[in-house]
Protein backbone atom coordinates (compact mmCIF):
# COMPACT_ATOMS: atom_id res chain seq x y z
CA UNK A 1 0.00 0.00 0.00
CA UNK A 2 1.22 3.57 -0.93
CA UNK A 3 2.56 5.41 2.26
CA UNK A 4 0.20 8.55 1.84
CA UNK A 5 -3.19 6.47 1.46
CA UNK A 6 -1.90 4.10 4.44
CA UNK A 7 -1.54 7.75 6.29
CA UNK A 8 -5.20 8.36 5.26
CA UNK A 9 -6.24 4.76 6.35
CA UNK A 10 -4.62 5.15 10.08
CA UNK A 11 -6.78 8.56 10.36
CA UNK A 12 -9.64 7.61 9.34
CA UNK A 13 -9.18 4.58 11.94
CA UNK A 14 -8.13 7.11 14.56
CA UNK A 15 -11.21 9.71 14.02
CA UNK A 16 -14.08 6.52 14.43
CA UNK A 17 -12.53 6.26 17.05
CA UNK A 18 -12.02 9.43 18.98
CA UNK A 19 -15.83 9.93 17.30
CA UNK A 20 -17.08 6.57 19.38
CA UNK A 21 -15.94 8.73 22.85
CA UNK A 22 -16.78 11.92 21.69
CA UNK A 23 -20.57 13.74 20.85
CA UNK A 24 -21.34 17.25 21.86
CA UNK A 25 -24.68 17.96 23.76
CA UNK A 26 -26.34 21.25 23.98
CA UNK A 27 -24.46 22.34 27.29
CA UNK A 28 -21.05 21.23 25.56
CA UNK A 29 -20.99 20.91 22.02
CA UNK A 30 -18.04 19.13 20.11
CA UNK A 31 -15.08 21.37 18.42
CA UNK A 32 -14.34 19.62 15.54
CA UNK A 33 -11.44 21.10 13.32
CA UNK A 34 -10.11 19.50 10.05
CA UNK A 35 -6.63 20.48 8.39
CA UNK A 36 -5.78 20.42 4.33
CA UNK A 37 -2.37 21.10 3.49
CA UNK A 38 -3.73 25.27 2.38
CA UNK A 39 -6.49 25.54 4.67
CA UNK A 40 -7.61 24.96 8.47
CA UNK A 41 -10.96 24.49 9.30
CA UNK A 42 -13.05 24.64 13.01
CA UNK A 43 -16.59 24.31 13.97
CA UNK A 44 -18.78 23.54 17.06
CA UNK A 45 -21.13 21.20 16.43
CA UNK A 46 -24.36 20.22 18.60
CA UNK A 47 -24.57 16.78 18.01
CA UNK A 48 -28.08 16.03 19.23
CA UNK A 49 -29.82 18.81 17.65
CA UNK A 50 -27.52 18.13 14.33
CA UNK A 51 -26.38 21.37 13.79
CA UNK A 52 -23.60 23.77 13.34
CA UNK A 53 -23.45 26.53 15.79
CA UNK A 54 -20.59 28.61 14.83
CA UNK A 55 -17.67 28.13 12.49
CA UNK A 56 -14.39 29.88 11.40
CA UNK A 57 -11.61 28.78 8.77
CA UNK A 58 -8.86 30.34 7.01
CA UNK A 59 -10.85 30.73 3.83
CA UNK A 60 -13.44 33.54 5.60
CA UNK A 61 -13.53 36.91 4.35
CA UNK A 62 -13.17 37.80 7.77
CA UNK A 63 -9.60 36.63 8.52
CA UNK A 64 -7.19 37.79 5.99
CA UNK A 65 -3.60 36.00 5.92
CA UNK A 66 -0.76 35.68 3.98
CA UNK A 67 -0.31 32.35 4.07
CA UNK A 68 -3.20 29.97 5.26
CA UNK A 69 -1.59 26.94 5.57
CA UNK A 70 0.56 27.21 8.47
CA UNK A 71 0.55 27.68 12.93
CA UNK A 72 0.06 31.59 12.70
CA UNK A 73 -2.96 31.17 10.45
CA UNK A 74 -4.32 28.55 12.78
CA UNK A 75 -3.98 30.33 16.06
CA UNK A 76 -6.09 32.89 14.02
CA UNK A 77 -9.00 30.38 13.31
CA UNK A 78 -9.23 29.52 16.92
CA UNK A 79 -9.04 32.96 18.27
CA UNK A 80 -11.99 33.88 15.33
CA UNK A 81 -13.65 30.98 16.64
CA UNK A 82 -13.78 31.87 20.07
CA UNK A 83 -14.98 35.20 19.80
CA UNK A 84 -17.71 33.95 17.90
CA UNK A 85 -18.79 31.20 20.17
CA UNK A 86 -18.94 33.80 22.89
CA UNK A 87 -21.00 35.73 20.98
CA UNK A 88 -23.64 32.68 20.54
CA UNK A 89 -23.68 32.31 23.94
CA UNK A 90 -20.59 29.22 24.10
CA UNK A 91 -18.31 28.77 26.74
CA UNK A 92 -17.36 25.18 27.20
CA UNK A 93 -16.31 22.87 24.02
CA UNK A 94 -15.42 19.14 23.50
CA UNK A 95 -12.29 18.69 21.31
CA UNK A 96 -12.29 16.63 18.69
CA UNK A 97 -9.24 16.58 16.45
CA UNK A 98 -10.57 14.20 13.71
CA UNK A 99 -7.87 11.86 14.01
CA UNK A 100 -4.85 14.60 13.67
CA UNK A 101 -1.91 14.37 15.91
CA UNK A 102 -2.01 16.94 18.85
CA UNK A 103 1.06 19.25 17.78
CA UNK A 104 1.76 22.05 14.94
CA UNK A 105 -1.79 23.74 13.72
CA UNK A 106 -4.04 21.41 15.42
CA UNK A 107 -2.57 22.70 18.97
CA UNK A 108 -2.07 26.43 17.78
CA UNK A 109 -5.63 26.36 17.35
CA UNK A 110 -6.67 24.45 20.50
CA UNK A 111 -4.62 26.97 22.54
CA UNK A 112 -5.97 29.97 20.98
CA UNK A 113 -9.12 28.95 21.06
CA UNK A 114 -8.58 28.47 25.05
CA UNK A 115 -7.08 31.98 25.16
CA UNK A 116 -10.19 33.17 23.41
CA UNK A 117 -12.17 31.95 26.58
CA UNK A 118 -13.68 28.71 25.48
CA UNK A 119 -12.99 25.70 28.15
CA UNK A 120 -12.14 22.21 27.30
Amino acid sequence: MNKQVNKQVRRARRRIGLRKRISGTTQKPRLSIYKSLNHMYAQIIDDLAGRTIVAASTADKALKADKTGNSKAAEAVGTLLAERAKSKGVTAVVFDRSGFRYHGRVKALADAARKGGLKF
